[in-house]
């Protein structure tokens, strides 16, 4: 039996460009939502809208020339769907606490799917938000971002009162089950080009988004797969995982494989027109671009069961695993990763000590991290790979095995003679010590980890040596 097809012009939608077609798209699904599920048709045209409210059975079909214009409020008569109430703001930030305020969002629903080789377009979107209200505010901010004014910040962290009508997420879902996004593209996604919280059994595949913001963020989700992938993101983070408090309780986000996805920190736009232009050096943490694969930092639940295989990094950050917030990261398994001009570090590993959570929360574990077959070259000199612990809480059981990190070099022997600071409530990130004393790998506060080929090369000449270790067990095979 073939399903249900209601092509959303039937329901009063333009397609124009001009017309907002908001309450034409919303009747096509309650429409199809009436008739226990279909498929809502996009055909060819840009079909300006804002909100669009998801339902159970329903997939949104995106035909190869349509286009899905975020509307934007200043020029549009019309508002996002309010932010919704929920859980309190105070462990994690306005971003990750509300769904609604979205162009395209779902809540509690069965069976979705957006598919398709058309666009959306977030030019409508903002990419700004609020910090969380934490009332200890440690650790809330990359160090990086400790010279900025506090008007500065608040350019990036705009009042909670000043979103109202604003949607700051290209795509939203909330505690969803069953869900498919494949094969379309995101331009501009704002905040997050997606956003999935508590959703159980996630699959996107296919998808090309060059965004402002965060790519893919899966928080609190779990059996999930993310594949073929291409995700431009110079100012944040391209495919994230994150187990945040936005749910109201710490959830782990567990079985997820992220493979044979690109991610990049080319300027905004130029991944989708193919020009991949390098003229942006600075994100706007005042760090280099982004662009990577991270587990964190929101870390309250933890993670378990992740597979990140073959995947490449271009003009980026490189991978990073941290847990900050009380949660356990284990049973990781990295493989077949190519990194190419790294801003940062190639790899990092964290454990911290930021604990933004309710009271009584303890210091979280990282441990049983496989990572095998990844080549990194152009690698930002400063930065080494880095596994860093804290004292008394060591990372535990990390295995490196056919791994070749080749850096610019140019270190010197003041470099080499730094002992970084432990810096255990600080935001983590690889710029966050300093120079490393290492110019290749540094290992600080860590138990059984073991180096199986592993080489560590400089194209110039560097003072530090290439490995360095402190209240640490490295096993070299």
């Amino acid at each position: 039996m073939s399903t249900p097809l209601f092509d959303v012009r039937d329901y009063g939608a333009r397609g124009d460009g001009r017309t907002l077609d908001t309450e034409a798209v919303n009747r096509a699904i309650a429409a199809a939502a009436a008739k226990g599920g279909g498929t809502v048709l996009f055909p060819a045209g840009r079909f300006l809208c804002f909100s669009i409210r998801l339902a159970s059975g329903i997939a949104l079909l995106l035909s190869d020339e349509a286009v899905i214009e975020a509307a934007d409020p200043a020029r549009h008569p019309g508002a996002y769907d309010p932010p919704e109430d929920g859980p309190d703001q105070l462990y994690q930030d306005f971003g990750h606490s509300h769904w609604h305020n979205s162009l395209i969002w779902g809540e509690g629903l069965d069976g979705i799917a957006i598919l398709g080789r058309g666009r959306i377009e977030g030019i409508g979107l903002t990419r700004d938000g609020p910090g969380a209200r934490w009332r200890k505010q440690t650790g809330e901010r990359p160090l990086s971002m400790n010279g900025m004014s506090a008007a500065e910040i608040r350019a990036l962290e705009p009042d909670a009162e000043s979103m109202n009508g604003l949607g700051n997420k290209a795509i939203a879902l909330k505690d969803c089950r069953g869900v498919a996004l494949r094969d379309f593209t995101i331009w501009k996604g704002g905040h997050f080009a997606i956003l999935a919280t508590g959703v159980d059994g996630l699959t996107i595949d296919n998808l090309r988004i060059d965004t402002d913001r965060d790519g893919i963020d899966l928080d609190c989700v779990r059996n999930a797969r993310v594949r073929n992938c291409r995700v431009n993101s110079p100012n944040d983070d391209a495919i994230v995982l994150k187990s945040s408090f936005a749910l109201g309780a710490g959830m782990a986000t567990e079985n997820v494989v992220i493979e044979n996805c690109t991610v990049s920190g080319f300027d905004l736009g130029t991944m989708l027109d193919g020009r991949f232009g390098r003229t942006q050096e600075i994100a706007p943490d005042r760090d280099r671009v982004t662009g990577r694969i991270k587990l964190g930092t929101e870390t309250n639940g933890g993670f378990r069961n992740i597979v990140i295989r073959d995947c490449r990094f271009e003009r980026s950050r490189g991978l990073a695993l941290e847990t900050v917030d009380g949660g356990v990261l284990e049973h990781v398994e990295i493989s077949g990763i190519t990194m190419n001009e790294v801003t940062t570090a190639p790899l990092f590993l964290r454990l911290g000590d930021r604990r933004r959570g309710p009271e009584g929360i303890g210091i979280g574990a990282l441990r049983q991290v496989s990572i095998r077959d990844v080549e990194a070259t152009g690698i930002d000199p400063r930065f080494a790979a880095t596994i860093a612990g804290l004292p008394g809480h060591p990372i535990e059981d990390v295995t490196l095995r056919d791994v070749r990190f080749v850096y610019a070099g140019g270190g010197s022997g003041s470099d080499a003679a730094r002992t970084p600071p432990v810096l255990a409530e600080a935001y983590p990130e690889p710029s966050m010590f300093g120079v490393t004393p290492a110019f290749g790998l540094w290992v600080r506060h860590a138990r059984r980890v073991t180096l199986e080929n592993v080489r560590l090369e400089a194209d110039t000449l560097d003072a530090r040596p290439a490995l360095v270790t402190e209240d640490a067990e490295v096993v070299e095979r």
